[in-house]
């Protein structure tokens, strides 16, 4: 990566955040593009609104960009409706600026799945989301193929990290842990689990994004600290926050009759199998290609904990 390319960032969530920090640390140009125009980025960083569903919004916004990173978030539902025009956007912008495009994605893509998780599995059709996010990863590889963009993918686990809450490690565990009160779980919380650290997908979008020709055209694992259940990383957390570990897991059967009221409680119940049985990644391509050290979990527990505490003292202060 020259000194001089401008970087543009798609998104400001938890992904984005890391991602900005990181590019910023080392000095290059950069932008970043929210939909309503504004993010809390560093003094100095470019921040231009743009709705990157629309081709010429989106072109307008990676004007000039050598490489455009997309870490855009959608609530799940409106996945299907959304995602598909958002995706031919955002590939309409890095095209139109001849950049590279690296989307941040997940593994929703593979769907139920036994065994370890591979980048060479099929696409599935399975489901609202992981039908959704297939069709999405054929868009990026067609452009791709058919030479319009160079075009990569960084897939994740689930998440954690600061300024992370819509995630299992979020807010209804890890916030409610550093408070005292009992984590809220799914399925079996003694299954092994890949979990990635927030700034460990960053280093691997800006590892990608430094690569030469044949890191494109492909997805890629993101590589994760050795896999723990969720009992035993909500265990590592509640010792950390001194607090007293009790754990509520929502069984199938009450599940899907709370899903009849709380539609986000509906819109998670087809992602059960994440979190029925193991669900474990494979990212030795990764390791195998690159050199890129990985967060253990006892200091991306840390840092999650003094970024949750620093939010609870906020809010106390301001309750005041």
């Amino acid at each position: 990566m020259a000194a001089d390319e401008l970087n543009v960032v798609l998104g400001a969530g938890p992904v984005g955040r890391a991602l900005i920090s990181l590019l910023h640390g080392r000095g290059v140009p950069l932008r970043v593009v929210t939909r309503s125009g504004s993010a809390d980025v560093p003094e100095g960083v470019e921040v231009v609104a743009a709705d990157l569903s629309r081709a010429d919004e989106a072109v307008r916004a990676c004007a000039g960009a050598s490489i455009v990173y997309s870490c855009v978030g959608i609530g799940y539902r409106e996945w299907p409706e959304r995602w598909p025009p958002l995706m031919a956007g955002m590939l309409a912008g890095a095209e139109a600026a001849g950049a590279r495009f690296i989307f941040a994605d997940n593994l929703y893509m593979y769907g139920p799945r036994e065994g370890l998780l591979t980048e060479a599995l099929p696409l599935t059709d399975y489901g609202r989301k992981p039908a959704t996010r297939a069709h999405i990863t054929r868009m990026w590889q067609v452009a791709h193929a058919e030479g319009r963009v160079q075009a990569a993918a960084v897939r994740a686990s689930d998440f954690y990290g600061p300024s992370v809450r819509k995630a299992v490690l979020g807010n209804a565990t890890f916030a409610r842990i550093v408070q005292g009160m009992g984590a809220l779980c799914l399925g079996d919380v003694d299954q092994p689990h890949s979990f990635t650290y927030v700034p460990d997908i960053a280093r691997a979008l800006v590892t990608i994004g430094e690569a030469d020709e044949t890191a494109w055209g492909r997805a890629w694992h993101v590589p994760n600290a050795p896999d723990r259940t969720v009992r035993e990383i909500l265990t590592m957390f509640a010792e950390a926050s001194g607090q007293e570990l009790k754990i509520s897991a929502l069984p199938r059967w009450l599940h899907a009759i709370v899903g009849l009221f709380d539609e986000d409680m509906r819109e998670l119940k087809e992602m059960r199998y994440q979190w029925e049985w193991p669900f474990c990644v494979d990212a030795s391509a990764f390791t195998d290609a690159f050199d890129m050290e990985v967060t253990p979990f006892d200091e991306g527990i840390a840092q999650t904990l003094a970024w949750y505490r620093e939010r609870l003292r906020q809010r106390k202060e301001a309750q005041k």
